[in-house]
């Protein structure tokens, strides 16, 4: 296990706690808040913690100190925290070249009138599916009443649904809020 990843910051998964993020490190134990656990010490030499995505915290930032944190990091960890497994929509920018542009549906009938959407009404609702597609993740992963092989499969669906919507990432203004799918997460 390389412990140079688990940093302030960081979001990791305990088989028995589930997915949680980073809050301090100490040379003997990591502090981590887990969803619907709360704060918990795990051993730094537990096996059976896995890195599910890095730190974005600078290295000053990401110090095994308190003192070495500043607001801004603190900030950006519970941002990210209540991004992910709050009931609320992050906020999402439509890519310049599209804002006040018409998306047209043209029927293959030339005698039926095609219809006409604004494109920040669309992207809207793309925004809107992808944020139930999180919540519904989360309340899968927060299920105790539900097997890991239950939830490994399910997980599994969204994930193709999220590959299914990645055509829509060209609407997006920034490319770490595209839609990835199953080729996205292993490049």
């Amino acid at each position: 296990m390389d412990t140079k990843e688990f940093r302030i910051g960081a979001r990791v998964e305990h088989p028995q706690f589930g997915q949680g993020v980073i809050t301090n490190v100490t040379l003997t134990a990591y502090t981590i808040f887990f969803l619907n656990r709360g704060e918990k010490d795990i051993a730094a030499t537990f096996e059976g913690l896995k890195l599910l995505a890095p730190s974005n915290l600078s290295e000053e930032g990401a110090g095994s100190s308190p003192s070495g944190i500043s607001i801004q990091d603190l900030e950006k960890v519970f941002t990210n925290v209540l991004r992910r497994y709050a009931d609320f929509p992050e906020v999402v920018e439509l890519g310049d070249r599209w804002k006040k542009g018409t998306m047209i549906l043209k029927p293959g009938d030339d005698t039926l009138k095609p219809k006409e959407v604004p494109i920040e009404t669309f992207f809207h609702k793309i925004v809107m599916l992808r944020d139930r597609l999180r919540v519904l993740e989360q309340r899968i992963n927060s299920n105790e009443a539900m097997s890991d092989e239950e939830k490994v499969n399910l997980q599994q669906y969204i994930t193709r649904c999220y590959g299914t919507l990645t055509t829509f990432n060209v609407l997006f203004k920034h490319k770490q809020q595209y839609f990835t799918g199953e080729k996205g997460q292993t490049e």
